[in-house]
């Protein structure tokens, strides 16, 4: 089959007043300045294990997560998570901490790339296998649905983000859930980062209904898809999402078409993807057109979004000398956080 898919687009998208514009900027410059250092830590020897980066991607961990509310909403990530991390406002201290396997690290040292958390964030956790996320937010979904309807708790009224790539919508988790959270209207929001690659199978050849949001009508559940390369328009999609999860209309698949700069892993030679395909999706990088955006609207600056961007070097410099000097864990709490603690 063809690898092209025609990109939607939303001729109405909800306008952006300059706060919040620049805000979505930063976001996503945090998230790429962030993991272009953590490719040169690990080929500093500095991480260890797998590391997969998020470049490119930006436009959807920014536009659906900065659409919820922080420290109240849940989201559950993939092992793809350091700009989900991010995105929630983990500190990126904390985030570098971790990948560097120190106790000052969010997950303590002991989860690493792979395995981010933040009870603070609602972050419930970054997974190595792929759909290990999707059943954890249905049950953060229901126990919010249950208790705002079963305990009468009016502030219960939580949304949970479910993070996942095209390759698993095709494991079971992905349709067991969907049917659970569609027979009991759960305020979910599925979001598939269609980045056309699972590792190094291409979409089109692993899967029958190239188009994932169709699936959502199986279940009776919204599904859009949604250009995964522009954050006003994910954006758009997710506010909507997030409204309707929070009002009771029940859950949402949203497909963000998207693509990923780097290989699969640091350890990738991403030697099966084209040159030509990766150009053309390189061209349509999420944080220059938003940059372009905000300048032709006039609501910042050349000379402001660059001061942007340096302070943002600063703040992950400055991660990673903290990484770097903070302490290993003790090997006395080698069994520490293994059991619930009183």
């Amino acid at each position: 089959m063809s690898q092209e898919r025609t990109i939607p687009t939303l001729p109405s998208i909800n306008p952006i007043a300059r706060d919040e514009g620049l805000m979505l900027y930063e976001d996503m410059v945090l998230g790429r300045t962030f993991e272009d250092k953590c490719a040169e830590m690990y080929y500093r020897g500095k991480m260890f294990g797998f590391v997969h980066l998020y470049n490119g991607q930006e436009a959807v961990s920014t536009g659906v997560i900065r659409a919820m509310r922080p420290g109240e909403d849940f989201v559950c990530s993939t092992y793809r998570d350091h700009v989900h991390a991010l995105s929630v406002g983990v500190p990126a201290r904390e985030v570098m901490a971790e990948l560097f396997g120190k106790a000052t690290g969010c997950s303590k040292g002991r989860g690493g790339s792979m395995h981010l958390f933040s009870a603070e964030h609602r972050l419930l956790g970054g997974y190595a296998f792929i759909g290990e996320g999707i059943p954890v937010a249905l049950g953060a979904a229901f126990q919010s649905k249950y208790r705002r309807e079963t305990m009468g708790d009016e502030a219960a009224d939580q949304v949970t983000a479910a993070f996942f790539g095209d390759g698993t919508t095709n494991n079971g988790q992905f349709f067991e859930c969907l049917n659970m959270a569609a027979l009991w209207d759960l305020p979910i929001i599925f979001v598939v980062e269609n980045n056309k690659w699972a590792i190094g199978m291409a979409h089109e050849r692993a899967t029958s209904q190239p188009e994932i949001f169709k699936k959502a009508s199986v279940f009776g559940i919204h599904g859009v898809e949604v250009d995964g390369m522009d954050v006003l328009a994910v954006r758009t999609v997710a506010q909507e999402a997030v409204a309707r999860a929070r009002a009771g209309e029940g859950p949402t698949l949203i497909e963000c078409l998207t693509y990923r700069f780097r290989g699969h892993s640091l350890a990738d030679p991403d030697e099966l993807r084209s040159k030509s395909e990766k150009e053309a999706w390189l061209a349509r990088d999420p944080i220059k057109r938003l940059a372009n955006h905000l300048t032709e609207k006039e609501l910042a600056t050349a000379d402001e979004l660059k001061a942007i961007d340096r302070r943002i070097q600063e703040v992950v410099e400055d991660s990673v000398k903290f990484a770097q000097e903070s302490p290993e864990p003790d090997p006395s709490e080698l069994y520490r956080y293994v059991f619930a603690e009183d």
